[in-house]
C-alpha cells in the first residue's frame, strides 16, 4: 500500500435560491496501492477499460459499497470510479479501476 487515498461521494443539493451545487461527503480515508496505465500485459487485456488511467487496490471497507457515483482524492489529483470489483471473491480487497478527471481551465 503505497500512497494514501480519500472515497468521495458527490450529492447535488438545492440553495435556498434554488440554484443546484454539488456538496461532498468524505466517505473513507485508506491507504491503498496506485498503479498507473502502462504497455504491459495485463492493461492489454483491459481493453474494455480504454479510459482507465490508473489501477487501485486497497482493503474492503465495512459498510461502504463503492461504486461509480464515487471519486477518489489521492494527492491533489481526482479520479471517476468506472468500475470496482472484490479481489479473487474473497472480500478482503477492492479493485478500482479509475479514469483521472482533468482540471478545467477558465
Amino acid at each position: 500500500m503505497n500512497t494514501f487515498i480519500n472515497i468521495i461521494s458527490t450529492n447535488p443539493t438545492i440553495d435556498e435560491e434554488g440554484f443546484s451545487t454539488v456538496g461532498e461527503t468524505l466517505l473513507a480515508s485508506v491507504r491503498a496501492y496506485k498503479e498507473e496505465r502502462h504497455g504491459n500485459e495485463r492493461w492489454a487485456n483491459m481493453a474494455t477499460f480504454s479510459t482507465a488511467s490508473s489501477l487501485f487496490r486497497f482493503r474492503k471497507i465495512p459498510g461502504l459499497e463503492i461504486n461509480s457515483e464515487m471519486i477518489i482524492v489521492c494527492a491533489d489529483d481526482r479520479y471517476r470510479i468506472l468500475s470496482s470489483e472484490d479481489v479473487r471473491g474473497r472480500r478482503m480487497y477492492t479493485e478500482v479501476l479509475t479514469e483521472r478527471i482533468e482540471p478545467s481551465m477558465r
